[in-house]
């Protein structure tokens, strides 16, 4: 499968979608960031995207995912003057797992409705019992299938997708069903960056529905509360669910995050600007101190 890829500028982000999805639930948002001069790159990663073939024996462990989101970034800064990442729910905590291990690799951080925890309204009450079966055969054999609203407000929309969900694996909302492997690796992930945070120190933008149906605004207030930056934008939605970059503010979503990019290559200049007055120096003043 093709990665998103539209280039642009030397400036560019890199995208990550949610768990067992595809990038094109971010193509709307990145669309909007290519106008705006950025270059995009939402890749497909092995055992974590949804692809051809995909089932519950394909999912690799979250070490795996955060090492391919490592070396798409690190081969991005070769070609760019700066790379920020973005996730969407599951890729916004992979997006925080590999800036933790990255430092200021990172430029910036996008995180789209975060999910620390699912407790959002409509996720089943039966879900507690799902760990019950992460180390039996049975992780095999059970998926969960989603259901309406499908994180999506906007009922049109949500139409089209019950349609494509009920007769496809996958639509712009992503995969139709999660497997329980998949579902296990992602509570790890959660778990690891639950304890990473206070080591993500670079500018981050949390955008999070108040009536997320997935997770509450607890995983963005747990983000911002612990995260390690001082420089932390955090913007409430009021008339979306979890599906943010396609829903009813998908608009408001990429305005906020094209002026956070901005915000962001401002901030590297300014660090260059300082760099270069204290590199042009007197040598010997340096020396005498």
């Amino acid at each position: 499968m093709k990665p998103l890829e539209l280039i642009a500028g030397e400036h560019a982000v890199l995208l990550l979608h949610g768990l067992t999805s595809t990038p094109v639930e971010l193509q709307p948002l990145a669309k909007r960031l290519h106008k705006a001069g950025y270059s995009v790159r939402a890749p497909y990663f092995t055992g974590y995207s949804h692809e051809p073939g995909y089932d519950a024996h394909s999912v690799t462990p979250w070490r795996e995912w955060q090492r391919q989101v490592l070396q798409e970034l690190r081969e991005m800064k070769q070609r760019y003057a700066t790379v920020s990442v973005g996730g969407l729910c599951m890729g916004a905590v992979l997006a925080l797992s590999a800036a933790s291990e990255a430092g200021d690799e990172v430029d910036g951080l996008i995180l789209l409705a975060t999910t620390l925890y699912y407790d959002g309204w409509s996720i089943p009450w039966y879900r507690f019992v799902l760990p019950l079966g992460y180390y039996t055969p049975f992780r095999y054999f059970y998926a969960y299938r989603e259901r309406e609203p499908f994180g999506l407000k906007n009922e049109a929309l949500r139409t089209w997708v019950a349609r494509e969900m009920a007769s496809k694996t996958s639509s712009i909302a992503g995969a139709a069903k999660l497997t329980l492997p998949a579902i296990h690796e992602g509570e790890l992930l959660i778990r690891h960056v639950k304890r990473s945070l206070p080591k993500v120190v670079v500018p981050t933008l949390l955008i999070h529905a108040k009536e997320d149906d997935v997770s509450t605004l607890r995983s963005a207030d747990f983000v911002s509360k612990h995260i390690g930056s001082s420089h932390v934008r955090k913007v409430v939605l009021l008339d979306s669910y979890h599906m943010i970059t396609l829903d009813n503010e998908r608009e408001r979503v990429a305005d906020e995050a094209i002026a956070f990019l901005d915000g962001v290559q401002r901030h590297r200049a300014a660090e260059g600007a300082g760099a270069a007055v204290v590199s042009s120096r007197p040598h010997h003043g340096a020396v005498s101190a």
